[in-house]
């Protein structure tokens, strides 16, 4: 009971709100607001090395913003920041790309064995 009332605490700290949305096939990624999922985009695959998740989200929110906001969410939700969008927990390794075009930014989510 403590353990989640810690990670209801660390949620809220990062500007989660109650009722936030999740990016499809990730267990309990958020989608940042301003944010939307790319549809058809979410695949994932289980193999006996682990499985293989992606999915995708655009919006205009800019670049430094989504890098940002992501790199404060992710290491209080347990992802261990391992290099440039990359992240690592339990031995798997989180992918998140940002990229920009037009008058928005594209966010493509991976998740894979480490």
């Amino acid at each position: 009971m403590r353990g989640a009332l810690v990670l209801v605490f660390c949620l809220l700290a990062s500007g989660l709100q109650a009722g936030e949305r999740f990016v499809p096939g990730f267990e309990a990624l958020p989608l940042m607001k301003g944010l939307e999922v790319e549809p058809g985009s979410a695949v994932a695959f289980d193999k006996p090395g682990g499985r293989i998740v992606e999915a995708a989200a655009a919006g205009t929110v800019p670049e430094a913003r989504i890098r940002s906001w992501y790199g404060a969410a992710l290491p209080q939700l347990g992802w261990q920041p391992a290099g440039e969008g990359l992240f690592r927990r339990e031995g798997e390794v989180l992918s998140v790309i940002v990229t920009t075009g037009g008058a928005g930014a594209r966010v493509a989510f991976r998740l894979y064995p480490q």
